[in-house]
């Protein structure tokens, strides 16, 4: 008995330097994939997160919730579609997508992180993210691609979220926003989340999602790139070791590295506390994505 108590204590110990070095700092979070669909990964999830939060790191949580949307919009008799990776939403199921990330999906995040008496609140991204209509050229057609009410950042206003993580509180963000007339849009989480984190310069953006990282074959988790610089990524797009809904995801860790974030983390929100073993071990167990410099 006496021995397991000293293994946990050096477990506290081994932490104790990742604490006092990141206390005070900002860290964002991006939550998605199956790691929100299965209950006992999201609980361990905002476990790590609550505990963040009480050695006082200043956590900010966007999320995702494609999978409960997807639900919605079958339940509502719309069919999903996908272009590169990134949803198509119409005028119906723009409906569909704000009352799922909203009543659904953020107000569950923010239950069970109180539940473990983490100070958290919603922040709905259409308070803070301004947006323009999402296309683009498909590069050997010529055709323009069009996802309907799916929007990017182009401005990220971000009084509310620093007022709330000063007053120690966990900011759960959902992934919309609003164009220049009013109308509400889709944002892409991972993008959204980087464009928070951008203009925020965090000091550290985390992805996690149901992959342990980048690997160079998605079928051997023995190929995980534990570390590796922004140059590597386009080549690695290039060669076609990553694709689909991985893209947009490298896309936003190059911009959000080249705008003044500090690492970007890429990490298995199926493991237990793979976030905790990320940031407050030696090893870490994802991989991380510095600048070149």
């Amino acid at each position: 008995m006496m021995e397991l108590a000293i293994k946990k204590a050096d477990v506290l110990i081994e932490a104790l330097p990742y604490i006092q070095a990141f206390k005070g700092s900002i860290v964002l979070l991006k939550v998605g994939g199956s790691v929100m669909e299965v209950p006992e990964n999201l609980e361990n999830l905002l476990v790590d997160i609550a505990f963040m939060n009480a050695v006082g790191i200043k956590v900010v949580l966007v999320h995702g919730g494609g999978k409960a949307i997807s639900r919605g919009m079958l339940n509502a008799g719309i069919e999903s579609e996908f272009v590169n990776g990134l949803r198509v939403t119409c005028d119906k199921s723009i409906k569909v997508v704000e009352s799922v990330i909203k009543d659904e999906v953020n107000a569950n995040v923010v239950s069970i992180l109180k539940k473990h008496k983490a100070m958290a609140c919603s922040l709905h991204g259409d308070e803070i993210f301004v947006v323009e209509k999402k296309t683009d050229v498909h590069h050997e057609s010529g055709r323009v691609l069009d996802w309907g009410y799916v929007g990017l950042p182009v401005n990220v206003l971000t009084e509310k979220v620093f007022k709330m993580i000063d007053a120690g509180i966990i900011p759960v963000v959902t992934p919309l926003g609003r164009c220049a007339n009013g109308e509400l849009y889709n944002i892409n989480a991972d993008t959204a989340a980087a464009a928070l984190a951008k203009a925020m310069k965090v000091s550290k953006l985390v992805f996690v999602s149901d992959v342990p990282g980048l690997l160079m074959d998605v079928h051997d988790h023995e190929t995980l790139l534990h570390s590796l610089r922004i140059s590597s990524l386009q080549k690695l797009k290039e060669s076609g070791v990553v694709g689909g809904g991985m893209l947009p995801k490298l896309d936003s860790c190059v911009e959000a590295i080249e705008a003044g974030v500090g690492k970007v983390h890429l990490v298995d929100g199926r493991m237990s506390h793979s976030l905790l073993l990320e940031i407050f071990t030696k090893q870490g167990v994802g991989t991380e994505i510095i600048s070149d410099e």
